[in-house]
C-alpha cells in the first residue's frame, strides 16, 4: 500500500537571538492511508513542529514532504492553503473553537471556508455533530459545554468537510482519562468506518496503546524502541 504522507530527510531550524536550533533531525516517516499514527514524545522533542510540517502548516528546512506523492516542500503558500482546505483536517489542544458561536454554527463556518455546498451543509453539519454524539446539544454555545463536548465540536468541524487526513496535537491533554478514551473512540471510528487517516501526538501510554502506527521522537530524532 503506497503511502498518504512520507518524509525523507526532514530538517528544521528556528533561530533563537544568536542561536541556531535544530528542532527536527532527519526526519524519515511514512504513514499508510486509513490508520491512526501516533507522535510519541516529551515536551520540546519536536511532535508538534512535525505536525506542523506534515499538515503544510510550516515548511521544512530542507527535505521533502510528500502528500499522495505531490512534493508540498517546496509549494506556495497559496497551493498550501488549497491542499489544506479541502484535503486537512485540525483539532488544536486549545480547541480554538469560536466562543459567541453555538456548535452548529462552529461547524457550518468550517464547512463555508472549506467552500463545502451551500444546499448540503445543514444536513452535513448535523451528520457530523450526530456522529460525535452531541445532536441534543448543537444549538449550544461554546461556554455552555464542557471541555470534552468542545474538543467534539472541534472534531465535527474538522470532518465536516471530508478531508482525507486529520491532525491532532495532543487532543486528549486537557481532558480526563473516561473523555480522553471518548475523543478516542470517536477517532478509531472515523479510521474504520470512513478511511480517514489521523496523524496525532500523544505522551499518555493509554492513548498510544490504541494506535496502528508509534513514532518515537526525542530531541527532535525518530528513536527506535
Amino acid at each position: 500500500m503506497d503511502s498518504i504522507i512520507r518524509t525523507e530527510k526532514v530538517n528544521r531550524f528556528f533561530k533563537s537571538g544568536s542561536e541556531i536550533l535544530h528542532v527536527l533531525k532527519d526526519i524519515d516517516i511514512d504513514i499508510l492511508p486509513g490508520t491512526l499514527t501516533i507522535l510519541k514524545g516529551r515536551s520540546g522533542s519536536g511532535k508538534t513542529t512535525l505536525l506542523n510540517l506534515l499538515g503544510a502548516l510550516d515548511k521544512p528546512t530542507d527535505g521533502q514532504i510528500y502528500f499522495e506523492d505531490m512534493n508540498i516542500s517546496g509549494m506556495s503558500e497559496s497551493a498550501r492553503d488549497k491542499l489544506r482546505r479541502y484535503n486537512m483536517g485540525f483539532v488544536f489542544q486549545s480547541i480554538s473553537l469560536v466562543s459567541l458561536m453555538s456548535a452548529y454554527e462552529n461547524v457550518e463556518f468550517g464547512l463555508r471556508v472549506a467552500g463545502y455546498p451551500v444546499k448540503n451543509r445543514h444536513t452535513r453539519v448535523e451528520e457530523c455533530l450526530s456522529f460525535v454524539g452531541l445532536q441534543k446539544r448543537m444549538k449550544h454555545r461554546v461556554q455552555e459545554l464542557s471541555g470534552g463536548e468542545q474538543q467534539r465540536v472541534a472534531i465535527a468541524r474538522a470532518i465536516a468537510h471530508k478531508p482525507k487526513v486529520i491532525f491532532a496535537d495532543e487532543p486528549t491533554a486537557e481532558l480526563d482519562t473516561h473523555m480522553g478514551l471518548q475523543v478516542m473512540k470517536i477517532f478509531k471510528d472515523l479510521v474504520s468506518k470512513d478511511g480517514i487517516t489521523i496523524v496525532m501526538s500523544s505522551h499518555d501510554h493509554n492513548i498510544i496503546e490504541l494506535a496502528d502506527h508509534v513514532y518515537s521522537l526525542q530531541d527532535g530524532e525518530i528513536i527506535n524502541e
